[in-house]
């Protein structure tokens, strides 16, 4: 019998996860730092529960333990001690993360997990499924791209956890896939107009995971990640770039951080009922062609607990190779149109010198 650990049960997502897990009929061991909270939850979902650290005694908690979902950020923070710790016991290991420097460093581990034969796979959740599949499916449409663009559009509220890693980030500017490389670039400097599926909309580059996770998909090139935002608020965001020596001290970010956990909850589940997601990908090669592919998906935290699931699901019962994977490496862009709330992907072709 395979068992899995819930790392991070007691936070907005991990809670969501832990619930639909037991309604799956799925038996997680739930864990955490806080014993109050964890052994809450765990009698409340009649689970087994663990109350451990993330340092470098982790392994020793995950005795009997076959795969760990990871979600408790933020994970730039949290991941390195816990997927030393899966290679330690030889378990797979997942996470929530959308942090491009989490993506790189599992991604530099893959030879590692290889020889484990233990699969590490970051992002399994909302934005990097979408996002990642739509890329695979346009790098599949476009074979010779050397552009992607990726982003997407939904009103979801925001967790703590979500709010949190963006205070973490404060002052980073943006960041880029440029010639395979990852670079650095003001924030605000990208700019563009995108109809992510419900109108165009003014649009703004940020540092999300795409440009480190659909590179590795993919070995398109260059990539950007997009979301929508206002004129007004990326003008605010170039002006951001003189304040960011302030905007990433401590002084700034620990009083920020104390109100998230004061004040945050998530949305509730009328919220994210209301709130669908509107994903939207475009890819170019060296002639001009231009292919670009909208789905849409349920809510970003929905989506998360849905993905999450799936791929702990899969791996435990399927055979995987073992290393380093992105979620549409291991499954292809099926596992998205296959997630409870998305639709099917639709392709539009440009072709230069010929109507759009």
């Amino acid at each position: 019998m395979t068992t899995w650990l819930l790392y991070g049960a007691t936070g907005y997502t991990g809670t969501l996860i832990a619930q639909e897990a037991v309604k799956r009929g799925l038996r997680p061991v739930l864990a955490g730092r806080s014993k109050e909270k964890v052994q809450t939850l765990a009698e409340e979902l009649d689970l087994e529960f663990r109350i451990f650290e993330l340092n470098d005694r982790t392994a020793e908690h995950l005795n009997g333990i076959d795969l760990v979902l990871h979600c408790a950020g933020p994970f730039e923070k949290t991941s390195e001690p816990m997927i030393h710790a899966c290679l330690e016991a030889d378990a797979h290991y997942l996470d929530i993360t959308g942090e491009i420097s989490v993506f790189e460093h599992t991604h530099s581990l893959h030879e590692e997990a290889q020889r484990k034969n233990i699969i590490f796979c970051s992002g399994v959740g909302f934005d990097v499924i979408p996002t990642d599949c739509t890329a695979l499916k346009l790098q599949q449409a476009l074979p010779d791209a050397i552009e992607l663009a990726l982003g997407f559009d939904s009103d979801s509220g925001i967790s703590p956890g979500t709010m949190k890693t963006m205070v973490e980030g404060l002052g980073g500017g943006n960041i880029i896939r440029e010639d395979g490389q990852l670079t650095a670039v003001a924030i605000g400097k990208h700019q563009r107009v995108i109809d992510f599926g419900r109108g165009r909309k003014s649009a703004m580059a940020i540092p999300w995971g795409d440009v480190a996770t659909a590179y590795y998909t993919t070995g398109i090139p260059n990539i950007t990640a997009w979301i929508p935002t206002p004129k007004p608020a990326a003008k605010m965001a170039r002006l951001m770039n003189v304040a960011s020596p302030l905007l990433s001290s401590e002084k700034v970010k620990q009083p920020l951080l104390k109100w998230i956990e004061r004040s945050i909850q998530g949305p509730d589940q009328e919220e994210r009922a209301g709130s669908a997601a509107h994903i939207w990908g475009q890819a170019k090669n060296k002639d001009g062609v231009i292919k670009t592919c909208r789905i849409d998906t349920a809510n970003v935290y929905d989506l998360t607990v849905y993905g999450a699931l799936e791929v702990t699901q899969r791996l435990l019962s399927g055979d995987y190779p073992g290393g380093s994977w992105t979620p549409a490496a291991l499954f292809g862009p099926e596992l998205l149109e296959s997630l409870p709330g998305s639709g099917r992907f639709e392709i539009d072709s440009f072709y230069p010198g010929t109507a759009n």
